[in-house]
């Protein structure tokens, strides 16, 4: 286990009075370790510190699984005596200051879009246990649900849901149906765009005879704008009273920002948690249950995933429909045949693939990240290290993709910056 850990976090860790923790030394029993996301600058990252702090106290005096238990701070100040002063409200370590590489490894790793985020681990795999550590803070203050793994979507749901009409119907109705997860609100102008287009989608799939339910799990702010949102759906919800089992949902996915449309298969097992992207890039439904397809072609709905790690983004020349196939095809082996190593490893793949035309996006992406204007041009782009790769060659080859990727996850490329 500490092999591992070390490998995730490096050697040294360090600590509130300015000293070196050794990896390897954090204990034989420890099991679970939260990576604490945040930023000294930040308001809700002070504020969740604190609860933090009384919640890590209480666990290490008072549960039976102190010892299993670590939390590591991975910061993304850029001034260090703002990080040494935060520090010092912490009764856990930290990755280094100086350790940026390792930070942004691991930002990209476990996919964090927002701070504060507390991500829990397995200590001897580094595998997810819970995304959204701080509705475990919130809800189980004392850590008695510990270690907070996940439970069956079936199990977490279980209860009365809600139609529009005011009547309900049990969860177990939801039995052998693919399942869309929708967390969203009112106040949220994305969210009632999205529903929209979600109404004309839910009636396509259930016009083809698939068995297909939705599931809202609201974020509003107040019953009364629950029911008006809730009024537009056709399909079911959870009581908005029941604000342990939204919350619960909230968990399992971790949630981090909204709208969100988890697509489930009829067992209960995850599909994508790109419903929003698939929904607004599919509107005639004929991928559905939109399984994760190796290559994207890039557009303005799923662009929003650059930001979500690296991605490796091939430019060519083309500007009609269909002559992007080609490019498509060169790069897709490569492509699934990552996604089924990672798969294989239940972890998600570290690398998503697009392949972009000439057009607006395209180019917008091209200023944006300073990239030169030949075609084709092979890229990989982490927008969260504001980092580029690029392999500028007269001819893209299998070969050549497969090294650059091979390189890549290898770090042996030198990062040009955005």
């Amino acid at each position: 286990m500490s092999e591992f850990l070390v490998s995730l976090l490096g050697e040294r860790l360090v600590n509130s009075e300015k000293a070196e923790v050794d990896v390897q030394s954090l204990g034989a029993k420890l099991s679970l370790v939260g990576l604490f996301f945040g930023c000294s600058l930040n308001a809700p990252c002070k504020q969740f510190n604190g609860s933090l702090c009384e919640f890590y106290s209480r666990f290490k005096k008072t549960s039976d699984h102190k010892d299993k238990l670590e939390i590591v701070f991975i910061s993304s100040d850029q001034d260090q005596k703002h990080w040494q002063d935060f520090l010092q409200e912490m009764p856990w370590p930290a990755l280094p200051f100086k350790d940026r590489h390792k930070k942004m490894k691991l930002w990209n790793k476990y996919k964090v879009t927002s701070i504060p985020s507390l991500v829990f681990v397995d200590a001897a795999t580094g595998k997810v246990v819970c995304r959204n550590g701080l509705l475990v803070v919130r809800d189980d203050p004392k850590g008695l649900e510990f270690p907070w793994g996940p439970k069956p979507f079936a199990e977490v749901v279980a209860g009365p849901l809600l139609r529009n009409n005011r009547q309900t119907t049990d969860s177990s109705s939801l039995e052998g149906h693919y399942v869309g997860v929708y967390f969203s609100a009112h106040w949220c102008p994305p969210c009632r765009s999205l529903t929209r287009v979600l109404v004309e989608s839910y009636r396509i799939v259930k016009e083809s005879g698939q068995k297909f339910e939705i599931v809202f799990v609201s974020a509003d702010r107040s019953e009364e704008s629950f029911k008006q949102y809730f009024s537009e759906m056709p399909w079911l919800a959870v009581p908005y009273s029941d604000e342990a089992r939204r919350s619960r949902l909230n968990r399992l996915y971790g949630i981090q920002g909204i709208p969100t449309l988890i697509l489930l298969d009829a067992e209960g097992h995850m599909i994508t948690r790109q419903g929003r992207v698939e929904v607004l890039n599919d509107p005639e439904c004929r991928l559905f249950p939109w399984h994760p397809r190796p290559v994207l072609e890039l557009s303005e709905s799923n662009a929003v995933q650059l930001h979500e790690g690296p991605c490796l983004v091939l430019f060519v020349d083309a500007e009609e429909e269909g002559e992007l196939e080609p490019a498509k095809e060169l790069i897709q082996p490569i492509a699934e045949k990552l996604m089924a190593k990672y798969k294989a490893k239940e972890e998600e793949t570290p690398l998503l693939f697009f392949v972009a035309g000439e057009d607006d996006m395209s180019d917008s992406l091209r200023d944006y990240t300073n990239l030169p204007e030949a075609a084709p041009l092979l890229t990989i782009l982490d927008m969260s290290a504001r980092a580029k790769y690029v392999r500028d060659v007269e001819e893209i080859t299998p070969a050549v993709v497969e090294q650059f990727v091979s390189d890549f996850l290898a770090e042996k490329l030198k990062p040009e910056p955005i």
